[in-house]
């Protein structure tokens, strides 16, 4: 008698649940069996990331003897699962929206194949900030050690790839990618950032870097530094527009400093102390002279 009235209680619960996604609210939409998963793009960067650093990740339950099978075997796993991902975030584009993931799947097939093409480009770039990250570290002991352990080179890493997919318009995947990232580590970089080589992040934790910042080469950030916007009170209106600093070449930013605002802009060579707040810019030594 009290499991049939606790039971009762339960669907009671439940009826009323079911009741409130009657509302029209966003969260009430129901995309089952359309929508990204999660799970398969995180194993989606692990495989990326055996594949950038072939010679220090395990490729695991495959057994490959010679590099060639195993980036092969890489590439044709990525390759199946990130153009059947991108064929579902397609549909939340408004371009797309009116059509099935089978009929989006050439679009996704192109894109994915653009996205590979860049593997050398990414690891060229990713090659650079290790080698900042080690000349900029004196607590680094070996170029492995920043690649096994830096959560600040796994937080570049993933925003290197998730950058060439946001460049293509793919949506979703590449905020997802970065946002995993970032519960790892507490660095959060928007894949929209552009970001030149050898940028060195040191700590980390706590770094933020907006959409539309535009960061030079060798730059180097401490943690808590935040490059953001100077206001977002406009939403969805400053969509589109430049909200974020530039960093130019061979800047230093130290420890929870601020710099804020879409004109805002640190000159070449300039180091930026601790706890500093800007909206302002800042001109290179040559051009104040």
């Amino acid at each position: 008698m009290e499991d049939m009235e606790f039971n009762n209680k339960i669907k009671g619960i439940s009826d009323k649940i079911l009741d409130d996604y009657s509302k029209g609210r966003v969260i009430d939409e129901s995309k089952n069996y359309v929508h990204p998963d999660k799970a398969v793009i995180t194993d989606i960067l692990e495989k990326l990331q055996n594949i950038v650093f072939a010679g220090y990740f395990s490729n695991g339950p495959a057994k490959s003897y010679t590099l060639e099978n195993k980036i092969t075997t890489l590439v044709e796993d990525v390759v199946y699962n990130l153009s059947k991902q991108i064929s579902v975030v397609l549909l939340y584009d408004v371009d797309f929206s009116d059509r099935t993931v089978n009929d989006i799947k050439p679009v996704a097939d192109q894109m994915t194949l653009e996205f590979m093409k860049q593997i050398p480009k990414i690891r060229d770039y990713i090659n650079t900030d290790v080698e900042a990250t080690y000349e900029g570290d004196p607590a680094s002991s070996s170029r492995d050690e920043i690649i096994f352990s830096y959560p600040g080179l796994y937080a570049i890493f993933v925003y290197r790839v998730a950058h060439e997919l946001f460049k293509q318009g793919v949506p979703l995947i590449p905020r997802i990618m970065t946002e995993y990232a970032h519960s790892l580590t507490g660095i959060d970089i928007h894949p929209g950032a552009t970001i030149g080589k050898y940028f060195f992040i040191d700590h980390g934790t706590g770094i933020v870097i907006g959409e539309t910042t535009v960061i030079g080469e060798h730059v180097k950030l401490y943690q808590g530094v935040t490059l953001g916007a100077l206001s977002t009170r406009g939403g969805q209106s400053l969509r589109g527009l430049r909200r974020h600093p530039t960093i130019e070449d061979n800047v230093t930013i130290y420890s929870n400093a601020s710099i804020l605002g879409g004109d805002t802009v640190i000159g070449k060579g300039v180091t930026i102390g601790g706890n500093a707040f800007i909206t302002k810019s800042v001109l290179s030594d040559d051009k104040r002279q």
